[in-house]
């Protein structure tokens, strides 16, 4: 599968390895998306697990988009990363795995990132009109939406 993909796109396919028994590939940003469906109308991954993200505010590119992906005819799992940087947008995956629908979603409510052709990008965990996006680590373990807080539940962030 490696081999035919490295074929297909070249250098594009930065990295492709085993860990703990669990295969992943490490994706130029430009063939991702192109990569997704082939994994799954080609070589069976009809599952995407979970979607997620990892930020790494220093790097110029400070997101990996990780895919964790499934095949039930093959019995396997597959791990695909690639970088983008903030602010940068990614094609959705959901016209590949339905299931992509809502993974994305809170991608997007816990990181900020978008997905274009999303059919209905909005938050999922947090209210619609909360600042800021949790999970990056930029993001205060203290820090919350001060605003909301007091308006919605008024009382003072940190009670």
């Amino acid at each position: 599968m490696v081999s035919k993909l490295k074929t297909r796109h070249g250098s594009g396919v930065r990295e492709a390895s085993t860990y703990l028994g669990q295969n992943y590939l490490i994706l130029d940003p430009a063939i991702t998306r192109e990569v997704l469906q082939v994994l799954r109308d080609e070589e069976q991954f009809d599952y995407c697990v979970d979607i997620t993200a990892v930020h790494y505010p220093k790097r110029e590119k400070q997101f990996d988009l990780v895919w964790i992906l499934y095949s039930f005819p093959k019995n396997e799992r597959m791990r695909v990363k690639t970088m983008i940087a903030d602010g940068e947008s990614f094609p959705s995956a959901v016209s590949i795995w339905p299931t992509a629908n809502w993974l994305e979603r809170e991608v997007f409510d816990m990181f900020g990132i978008k997905f274009d052709g999303h059919p209905d990008l909005k938050r999922i965990l947090l209210p619609d009109g909360w600042e800021g996006y949790p999970l990056r680590k930029d993001y205060g373990i203290t820090q919350q939406d001060q605003k909301w807080v007091q308006i919605n539940l008024g009382i003072q962030s940190g009670q």
